[in-house]
């Protein structure tokens, strides 16, 4: 079954003083864009849990949050106390010199300060390791549940479409043998404005009328168009990543419905290759969002 390129993973562990949660957004490329945001600290594990990203996933631009967040009373940074007073000591002195009344822009000048803020140093074990690498997995399973939902709202719609088209390719047939009576009446008659009735060879003239009207049977374009319309079902319901597989079976699809439409000289064929048309393109804007 189909998977959607969009998707939402979430998962969160508990790693002692601190919780650890991962988010994953996904959104349709045609390519793997991947873009991992993690605190300082966790650097060092960066490309180990990029590598099991790229291991699963294929395609797609993909956000990768890491969330370190510490409980009631440990804090990743601490402030410097003394540096603090020290730097604010001496901005306010010369804020109430120049006459700056607002203490708020002070305190905020001292927080940038160089020393201002300790950032704890941070060593990852070979447990947090394990854990950060299993909960990256979760997200990642609960990201392919999502995908997996969206896919099948995917394939519902696009599956209707795709009978749609045959459907009207149904509709086309009684079209059909209307349209080979009023193409021999117009030969027919065109042909008597140059040439008399009594001049006329009839059989050379049915052996050019089946000539013509065999350059406009479309019976092969029928049979080829329905043979792509249900390999294309066949291929949504395939294990793998078939997106752009989807995509090729689609410019079958398209290329069959345009030599249809080029070969009907008839009204009522080509209002159903329109709509035809219109379907296979909804269907090529859901594609794009096919992984």
């Amino acid at each position: 079954m189909i998977q959607s390129m969009t998707g939402y993973g979430k998962a969160s562990c508990d790693l002692g003083e601190k919780t650890a949660t991962f988010e994953i957004k996904t959104l349709n490329s045609k390519q793997l864009d991947l873009y991992f945001r993690v605190p300082n600290g966790y650097r060092e594990k960066e490309m180990e849990m990029r590598n099991e990203l790229m291991n699963k996933i294929k395609r797609g631009k993909v956000e990768v949050n890491l969330n370190i967040e510490f409980k009631e009373g440990k804090l990743a940074t601490q402030i410097n106390v003394a540096v603090v007073k020290d730097y604010y000591n001496q901005l306010k002195a010369i804020t109430d010199e120049i006459g700056i009344t607002s203490d708020e822009p002070v305190l905020q000048a001292v927080l940038r300060m160089p020393e201002a803020l300790n950032s704890e140093k941070h060593s990852i074990d070979k447990d947090e390791s394990s854990m950060l690498l299993k909960t990256l997995s979760i997200a990642m399973e609960e990201l392919d549940k999502f995908r997996g939902n969206e896919g099948a709202a995917l394939a519902h719609d696009i599956s209707n479409r795709i009978l749609l088209i045959e459907k009207f390719l149904d509709s086309i047939e009684p079209f059909e043998k209307e349209r080979g009576e009023m193409m021999r009446a117009k030969l027919q008659n065109s042909l008597l404005d140059f040439v008399p009735q009594e001049s006329i060879d009839k059989n050379r003239y049915e052996q050019e009328l089946i000539y013509y009207l065999e350059k406009l049977d479309i019976s092969e374009e029928k049979t080829r168009l329905r043979h792509h319309c249900r390999y294309f079902i066949e291929v949504m319901a395939e294990p793998d990543q078939v997106g752009r597989k989807l995509g090729f079976v689609a410019q079958e699809i398209g290329r069959e419905i345009n030599t249809i439409g080029s070969k009907a000289n008839h009204s009522g064929i080509q209002k159903l290759v329109v709509l035809m048309k219109d379907e296979l393109e909804k269907i090529k804007e859901q594609l794009l969002n096919v992984l």
